[in-house]
């Protein structure tokens, strides 16, 4: 009977994360099926993507799928995402590039390359919600704030002068070394350590990247010739937007704190995580 309870749970599971990366799922599934099947000569691919994806909101939207809070945290992600891919595909950065054509574009950025960013913020607001997130040991909202600003300014000054991201990943490791994450997937708040979590969804957009660039989304320089793996190094730069991301959403989520709970039956104990 465990085994079956316990398979249940991990099928719920499945089903939750999925219903949370709909948006980025189904924004890698259009890249993905346009890099290999695109018959419309008159509208840049890259102008359709960014047209499918307003469409999607829309619906979204329109559906209740997406609550007006998480379509505002949408478009934090794609104001604070732009700034940064400008400056960071400028000629004189040129860390990467778009290497097709768009009408609906800011310098060298589509504008599409937005959601790619909010549908992480979309992402993160949307479980949350649904897994009824907890925390235990959660940093100083001050302490955190303070750190993903100079993460996110780390991302351009380390062009001009030292990279701080291993420093930065030290000081997270060091705030967030005791904070653990409560998510129930049907009755009960399971528990795992939020620098884990973090790393696990950081490993699973730098796949969806692998994706991307391999569609031919964007290229690194190393890429301009042949597609080859994007560098396992860049899970650091992924973690740290993890970070990032999560702490915008918590302005507007909030952290609630956990707390055992009383039930008919028995006081539920949160119980370790595993799988």
């Amino acid at each position: 009977m465990a085994g079956y309870r316990w398979l249940v749970e991990f099928w719920i599971f499945g089903l939750k994360q999925a219903y949370a990366c709909m948006f980025g799922g189904f924004l890698l599934a259009v890249m993905l099926v346009t890099h290999y099947w695109y018959p419309l000569d008159s509208l840049h691919r890259y102008d359709f993507i960014f047209l499918s994806a307003i469409a999607a909101q829309l619906v979204l939207l329109a559906t209740r799928l997406e609550s007006l809070r998480e379509s505002l945290i949408i478009l934090v992600f794609h104001l604070v995402a732009t700034v940064m891919e400008v400056f960071k595909t400028s000629d004189a950065i040129g860390s990467w590039s778009y290497p097709e054509d768009a009408i609906f574009h800011i310098g060298n950025v589509p504008l599409f390359t937005g959601f790619m960013y909010s549908a992480v913020g979309s992402y993160i607001a949307r479980i949350w919600r649904i897994f009824e997130f907890r925390f235990s040991r959660y940093p100083a909202k001050i302490h955190t704030l303070m750190l993903v600003t100079v993460i996110y300014l780390n991302f351009f000054t380390h062009h001009f002068w030292w990279d701080l991201r291993w420093l930065l990943l030290l000081v997270t490791a060091g705030l967030f070394l005791r904070t653990t994450i409560y998510y129930k997937i049907i009755h009960t708040h399971r528990r795992m350590p939020l620098l884990l979590g973090w790393f696990l969804v950081a490993l699973f957009i730098w796949i969806a990247e692998n994706l991307a660039t391999y569609a031919n989304i964007w290229i690194y320089p190393n890429q301009s010739s042949h597609w080859q793996m994007v560098s396992l190094s860049k899970l650091s730069s992924w973690y740290l937007l993890m970070l990032l991301s999560f702490v915008l959403v918590t302005l507007i989520n909030g952290i609630e704190f956990h707390t055992t709970r009383t039930t008919r039956t028995n006081t539920e104990k949160s119980r370790p995580f595993v799988g």
